[in-house]
């Protein structure tokens, strides 16, 4: 496993400084052993002057070299080859002393090895490992001179075999855990820093947020939460004590959707929701924290009143400017027909005057519609049977005229909705697919039929010239229009009517093999 050098410095240095330190207290503990029981054990028989002397230099060699400041002015890994070096010579010398390899202390060899290669790079781990090996071939083969019943080069061998064996095995083992302990640091590091934007997040939102102990003592409660309860410190202390109906609340159980509560000295009308037991991360007692959530909803409704009113005064603006065009023309055209006394003139004016009055009755209908939106009745209207009389409501010139239209719709389909909502919604898609189609017999099409869902689909397609990508951005916003004679508000009511039954209403893509404006109406078959 790869790891950056940068992560294996992060963790790596304070983890080796560490290990450093207990393996320098193993070479204190070994070197006091052999100072002080070597004889009681058997150690340093052949010579024991010389047994005693290395003692006591390993002794003063590991407190010289074991304290910090030899790290400062040696440097780490200078120091980790120093201490191996002298490892294996005394280890060498007391092995000499103690009878050769049946002493015991190429064992020891192979514990420092160890400790060693878990501190050192690959290549000091083997140098070390040679070294060893040339001081137990060494020793034995001066027993070997000077007493060759007392060789045994295969017990050697296999040892110096373990020496580079347990020195590679040892650095692998010793990287693993140091790219381990580098990447578990940088993890942690990573991790205080998620938790420390996610408490800002927390503490700047807009909701309450309270984290409850199993206990009801509230283990962390944000600002808003103490504002909407009108509390200035709520951590550590009982929620009973200072919420009794939100602790009840929360007693009772935990609800997703949420129940209205009026809560704090504030009595805010506030949306609670408990959401599922969260594990206690970091919970001592082991036990589960709840997460509760409060919505202050007076706020919520102030802001959409505000809203409304910035949409109501954007509409009512819209308005004026829309019926100041056609009240112009019938002022205009009253104080002509005032001075003209030709009759043909006379009825060309008298029409101008009708058309724009109906042109503000429309307006004004479509705005009474829009405010009458939430006001439905929805009933399972018969698709078949309504479409065919809107149809026949829309030819006012006979059969001649109903030709443009054609009806592909489901015997015994229905749809749940508002019948004046739908014959309003329809009427305004047939209106602008009659204004825009080319006149031939079929040019108008409705279909109808159930999707895999259980809906209804209903389909209004012209072969007109389509709409552009510009007008279809704007389509459904309020006075925009493409015709000259157009209130703009057609579309727009037909969606907002449509999302009052909760039904969807869009405008599907241009098909370039079959051109023109193809709606779609989609909801439920029965209220």
């Amino acid at each position: 496993m790869n790891v950056p050098a940068s992560l294996t410095s992060l963790g790596g240095d304070t983890a080796q400084r560490k290990a450093l330190r207990y393996f320098n207290l193993f070479r204190l503990i070994v070197a006091v052993i052999f100072l002080v029981l070597g004889a009681r054990i058997g150690l340093g028989f052949e010579a024991p002057r010389l047994f005693w002397f290395v003692a006591l230099f390993y002794v003063a060699t590991v407190l010289s070299l074991g304290f910090p400041d030899a790290e400062n002015r040696i440097g780490f890994k200078r120091l980790i080859a120093i201490q191996g070096f002298v490892d294996m010579l005394i280890l060498t010398v007391i092995m000499w002393t103690s009878g050769g390899y049946h002493s015991g202390i190429p064992a020891l060899m192979m514990i420092v090895l160890a400790g060693s290669g878990m501190l050192t790079e690959g290549r000091i781990a083997l140098f070390m490992a040679a070294l060893a090996t040339i001081g137990v071939l060494t020793e034995n083969v001066w027993r070997t001179f000077a007493n060759p019943d007392a060789a045994d080069f295969f017990r050697v061998a296999l040892a110096c075999i373990s020496f580079f064996i347990i020195a590679i095995v040892a650095r692998l083992l010793a990287q693993r855990a140091l790219t381990n302990a580098s990447l578990a640091e940088a993890r942690g590091i990573a991790l205080a820093r998620q938790q420390a934007i996610n408490a800002h997040i927390i503490r700047d939102m807009h909701d309450g947020v309270i984290v409850l102990r199993a206990d009801g003592i509230v283990r962390q409660a944000n600002p808003s939460a103490c504002l909407l309860l009108g509390m200035n410190h709520m951590e550590g202390r009982l929620l009973a004590d200072t919420a009794p109906t939100l602790a009840e609340y929360c007693r009772a159980g935990v609800d997703k959707a949420g129940q209205l509560i009026q809560l704090g000295q504030t009595r805010h009308l506030l949306r609670c929701q408990v959401a599922n037991r969260i594990g206690a991360v970091e919970n001592d007692e082991g036990e589960d924290d709840v997460l509760i959530f409060l919505t202050d909803l007076e706020d919520i409704q102030r802001r959409m009143q505000q809203l409304k009113l910035v949409s109501l005064g954007r509409l009512t603006a819209s308005m004026a400017h829309e019926i100041r065009n056609p009240l112009s023309a019938i002022t205009q055209a009253a104080e002509l027909l005032r001075e003209e006394k030709r009759a043909n003139t006379q009825t060309r004016l008298a029409d101008i005057i009708n058309d724009n009055a109906r042109r503000i009755d429309r307006m004004i209908r479509d705005v009474l519609a829009l405010s009458r939106r939430n006001r439905t009745q929805p009933e399972a209207l018969p698709l078949m049977e309504f479409v065919t009389e809107l149809f026949e409501a829309s030819c006012l010139s006979g059969e001649n005229e109903q030709v443009i239209f054609r009806a592909d719709i489901e015997a015994g389909l229905t749809l749940g909705i508002d019948r004046a909502h739908l014959h309003q919604i329809l009427d305004n898609l047939l209106s602008n697919a009659r204004r825009y189609c080319s006149g031939k017999p079929g040019s108008i099409r409705v279909a109808a039929g159930n999707t895999v869902d259980g809906l209804v689909q209903v389909h209004v397609r012209d072969d007109g010239p389509g709409l552009d990508e510009q007008a279809r951005a704007h389509l459904f916003e309020p006075f925009f229009t493409t015709h000259t004679k157009g209130t703009g508000l057609g579309l727009y009511i037909a969606r907002e009517l449509a999302e009052a039954n909760g039904f969807d209403l869009e405008l599907l893509d241009n098909d370039p093999e079959c051109p023109g404006a193809h709606f779609i109406l989609t909801g439920r078959s029965q209220p």
